[in-house]
């Protein structure tokens, strides 16, 4: 069973208010932290070194990525902020936390391991085209004294939290016990934990509140061939749920919106917002940024993801990694 949701002139006013009390709700961020670099020029002619394009340099410039930049998110919708993730000794970390300080996005919960490198991605575009793309990172997952301080950091910061993030980019931070711990104490602190999942974790995703992959990463994660068809992304969701225990996944499909699947509920199908497509880097981000900050606030699933489809929306027509703003969404909202 399903619907596609068109809300009402009255639903819409609800929502319309839900935004406004995102301010200073409590939002603790678990996950891999990166530093995003951009190098923007333009390109004239080709290398006589290699068939390659030779970027004049215009620009540069430094921001957070990965759970960094949901961190971002959160902080430009006016969230309180803590991340929990780790960092190596090196001017990356150091950039990525002087980031965080110029957004009043608390640290106390960073870990710095001298033997890993703080991830960098460098993206070299060139008239609104990516070029290429080139990272610095660590991968293994953290343990010994990491990982002992990144649990601690957990225990001590989730009592403050109204709303949990577990932002998973295969980097090392979210083993199995982190996470394990990071969702029973939320449960039992009875607050939404929320995860943007890894393909090769997704089932380690269990008993939480909402799933946000995108249906890539959908299929990926629940070891299953592509199928089209409304039917088979219908037994998709709900095998999603029922596998996971979870409260709910929602799985954003692009051009074709997003999917909430919730426990005894109907299926709600939210069609895509964007008038004219720049960059969907980060879209996740704000997706599942947008939907914890307004299930902190009381909204229902649905509303909350009614919320972050229109959010969604507005940063894919804007270029790079970006954020969105409560005035934003507010003025998308019809």
């Amino acid at each position: 069973m399903n619907s596609e949701m068109f809300p009402s002139i009255e639903e819409r006013r609800k929502l319309k208010q839900i935004p406004r009390r995102f301010k200073d709700r409590r939002i603790l961020v678990i996950g891999d932290l990166m530093l995003d670099h951009y190098i923007r020029g333009s390109v004239n002619r080709l290398s006589p070194e290699a068939p390659v394009p030779i970027v004049q340099v215009k620009e540069e410039s430094f921001v957070p990525g990965g759970a960094g930049n949901v961190a971002a998110n959160l902080a430009a919708l006016l969230g309180k902020v803590e991340v929990i993730g780790v960092i190596g000794e090196d001017s990356s970390g150091f950039e990525l936390q002087s980031h965080f300080a110029s957004l009043k996005i608390g640290t106390t919960g960073i870990v710095k391991d001298p033997a890993r490198v703080t991830s960098q991605k460098c993206r070299v575009v060139a008239e609104r085209q990516q070029v290429v793309r080139y990272d610095r990172e660590s991968i293994s997952p953290v343990a010994g004294k990491t990982e002992s301080q990144i649990l601690s950091q957990i225990q001590s910061e989730i009592k403050k939290a109204e709303a949990v993030i577990l932002s998973d980019y295969g980097k090392g931070v979210l083993t199995p016990k982190i996470l394990k711990t990071a969702i029973s104490l939320s449960r039992r602190n009875q607050i939404p934990v929320i995860v943007d999942p890894k393909i090769e974790h997704f089932k380690r995703y269990k008993n939480v509140t909402c799933v946000t992959p995108n249906l890539h990463e959908a299929w990926n994660g629940m070891r299953r061939i592509p199928k089209p068809g409304e039917e088979e992304l219908e037994k998709l969701g709900r095998d999603m749920v029922r596998t996971l225990n979870s409260d709910s996944a929602l799985i954003t499909r692009g051009p074709e919106g997003m999917s909430l699947f919730q426990k005894s509920h109907l299926t709600v199908h939210v069609p895509a917002q964007a008038r004219e497509v720049f960059d969907v880097s980060g879209a996740g981000d704000t997706v599942i940024s947008t939907l914890t900050l307004a299930l902190a606030s009381g909204a229902s699933l649905t509303q909350a993801a009614l919320i972050s489809n229109y959010a969604a929306g507005i940063v894919v027509g804007k270029l790079g990694t970006a954020t969105t703003t409560i005035e934003e969404i507010e003025s998308a909202i019809p």
